[in-house]
This record gives C-alpha cells, sequence and structure tokens, in this order.
C-alpha cells in the first residue's frame, strides 16, 4: 500500500525489452539502497513493481506485457523520469490518501494552464473510470494523490502547486500526454455496492 505522496523522482538508466519476455527497467534512484532488499515493492508512477536487483546507486524491476498493456510503462524510455514512492509502514503518516498502486486505466492531459504560481490541469478519464471521478475526491495520477476539483463528464481538473510540480513529473507534462490513473479506493467500492442494490 502506498499514500501518494512521491518521495524520489526516479530516473530510467536502461530498458530491455524482450519479445515474448518481461521487460526490465532499471532505474536510478536517491533511496538508500542498503535498506531496500531485493522483493520490496515500489511505486513507479503509480504502478507497484518488485525489486529484482540492485547495484549501488539503481535498481531492477521487471514488467509484465500485461502490465505494459494497461498503463504507460512502454512509453518509458532511457533518461525519462518517473515519480518512486515506497511501500507504506505501519504507523507511517498517511499524507495523501490510500493508493494500492493497481492500476485502472491511462488518462490523458487536455490542457495546462498558469494558475497564479499553480498550474490548473484538465485530464480525460476512460469512459469506465469516469462515474469513479468526483468533485472533492481523490485519484492518483502517475502515482500522485492529488484533489478533483470539478468534474465535466469524463474531464476533470485538479490545481498543482508549485511544490508539487517540483518534487514530481507534473512539471514536465505536456498537454497530449498520458499518465496512469487509479481511482479511489471508497469510490470503487461503494460503486460495488451501489450495484448490488
Amino acid at each position: 500500500m502506498f499514500t501518494g505522496i512521491v518521495t524520489d523522482l526516479g530516473a530510467i538508466r536502461r530498458v530491455v525489452r524482450n519479445a515474448g519476455k518481461e521487460t526490465r527497467f532499471e532505474i536510478n534512484t536517491a533511496y538508500d539502497l542498503n535498506g531496500i532488499d531485493i522483493g520490496a515493492s515500489i511505486a513507479h508512477n503509480g504502478v507497484c513493481l518488485t525489486i529484482v536487483d540492485k547495484g549501488a546507486d539503481w535498481y531492477a524491476v521487471e514488467v509484465s506485457a500485461e502490465s505494459i498493456s494497461k498503463t504507460t510503462l512502454g512509453d518509458w524510455v532511457e533518461g525519462g523520469r518517473i515519480n518512486l514512492e515506497r511501500a507504506m509502514k505501519v504507523g507511517d503518516e498517511l499524507g495523501g490518501h490510500i493508493v494500492s498502486g493497481h492500476v485502472d486505466g491511462v488518462a490523458t492531459v487536455m490542457s495546462i494552464t498558469d494558475e497564479n504560481e499553480s498550474k490548473r490541469f484538465v485530464f480525460e478519464a476512460p469512459e469506465n473510470l469516469a462515474k469513479f471521478v468526483a468533485p472533492k475526491g481523490s485519484v492518483a495520477l502517475d502515482g500522485v494523490s492529488l484533489t478533483v476539483n470539478e468534474v465535466d463528464g469524463r474531464r476533470f481538473g485538479i490545481n498543482v502547486i508549485p511544490h508539487t510540480q517540483a518534487v514530481t513529473t507534473f512539471g514536465r507534462l505536456r498537454q497530449g500526454d498520458r499518465v496512469n490513473m487509479e481511482i479511489d479506493m471508497l469510490a470503487r467500492y461503494v460503486a460495488r455496492l451501489l450495484d448490488k442494490e
């Protein structure tokens, strides 16, 4: 489990794509890798992946074709930056909202406008996820816990403050970019209960 509070902006140092096999990504990080075991879980742009190898300032993950097809990981290239978050420990501060690291779909950046020092992002959700997005509700985009300002059909707006732009990939996003989207767990279960009535 995660909180959607990014703790490092990693860099993709190597991508190895093997036909018919998992794709291997090597990630440079500022994390102290002495404290991260092989088998540990880290969220990568919101996708929970398992550490399979590591060096002094990098670690490797392997990603299945299924995960590549359902997320933006297929777009990753060497030199790209990604949001990283280590798994929660019991007793950690829950600064964002509960995030599982299981991406539900991919949203698209429709527009970005300046709003004082913040930026207003408008995203378009996949049709099957739009009903789970509510004003003042939470959503995780590329692993970042964010509050929804308004909803208009499949489109929803979010304000991103300068700090978040600086410490996440949101400072690099452009119109047309795709982001991993995980809906709020509470919204998922409420919808499920309502469907049973």
